[in-house]
């Protein structure tokens, strides 16, 4: 059966890449006008790239397994490669925190992830109930940062993405004193430490990052929801296709990674 990608309404820039490439390769892209399955698409094999809203919204009436990340998968990396503390708690933990903490949310964006003061100044429960899960991490300063889209363990497609805190999108460079041979190198590292409760999905998102400490990873999300920046699209393509594809395909060794979607109500 051929297959669909779907795309959210309001398209991004990589959405838009992703289009060109899955036409490139024979694939139909298909955008979607609402926030509602497509009833065209209702039996058809498809493959998603949006928003965790957007993928709540259509996922299980299309029979999608959107792949992502365990939401303590940073905190159950060894320090080696985090180089900071860090860890998964609730939302009601941290608002009792009293020193500077980086927080957010694993996956879904309830509130920015940032530098908190203290836990007085997290999102109250007027607005977020206590049980949400957050990740706490010791506050670093990252000098540069790099997305990488990862396919079986390997890195499929790389990017720069930021330089002291600041959007500085760029191709990676491998010459004299470029970070590319030292990023591979680590990467290598952190991919091979991923086991065990730190295992990743078969398609996901690794950022990592460099600070004045050295090489440390910055966070993973879900391919099927992250920007491409200047990395290849039609890398990029390969690991979005499997990240968020047929529910029915799924190999059971990916279920743990399986995002719980809600019943939606029209």
């Amino acid at each position: 059966m051929p297959s669909t990608l779907l795309l959210a309404p309001r398209i991004n820039e990589t959405g838009l890449q992703l289009r060109t490439a899955a036409g490139r390769r024979g694939l139909r892209a298909f955008t979607a006008p609402s926030w509602r399955a497509p009833r065209e698409l209702l039996g058809e094999r498809v493959h998603l790239y949006g928003g965790p809203l957007f993928a709540d919204a259509v996922g299980r009436e299309l029979g999608l397994a959107p792949l992502e990340p365990a939401d303590g998968w940073l905190a159950a990396l060894p320090r080696e490669v985090t180089y900071r503390r860090v860890e998964l708690t609730t939302l009601a933990a941290a608002r009792r925190r009293s020193v500077p903490a980086f927080v957010k949310a694993p996956a879904d964006k309830h509130f920015a992830a940032r530098v908190y003061p203290d836990g007085g100044a997290l999102p109250g429960p007027d607005l977020l109930d206590g049980d949400t899960p957050v990740l706490v991490s010791e506050v670093v300063r990252f000098e540069a940062e790099y997305r990488l889209f990862v396919l079986d363990g390997t890195v499929h497609a790389a990017s720069r993405y930021a330089l002291d805190g600041e959007l500085a999108v760029a191709e990676l460079e491998s010459g004299p004193g470029a970070d590319g041979p030292e990023l591979a190198a680590f990467a290598a590292d952190v991919l091979a430490a991923a086991t065990g409760p730190a295992a990743l999905p078969s398609a996901a998102v690794v950022d990592l990052g460099r600070t004045e400490r050295g090489w440390a990873v910055v966070e993973a999300n879900a391919a099927w929801a992250s920007g491409g920046y200047a990395c290849d699209p039609n890398a990029v393509l390969d690991v979005v296709l499997r990240a968020a594809g047929p529910l029915a395909e799924l190999p059971s060794a990916e279920r743990p990674f399986l995002r719980t979607l809600p019943d939606v109500v029209h």
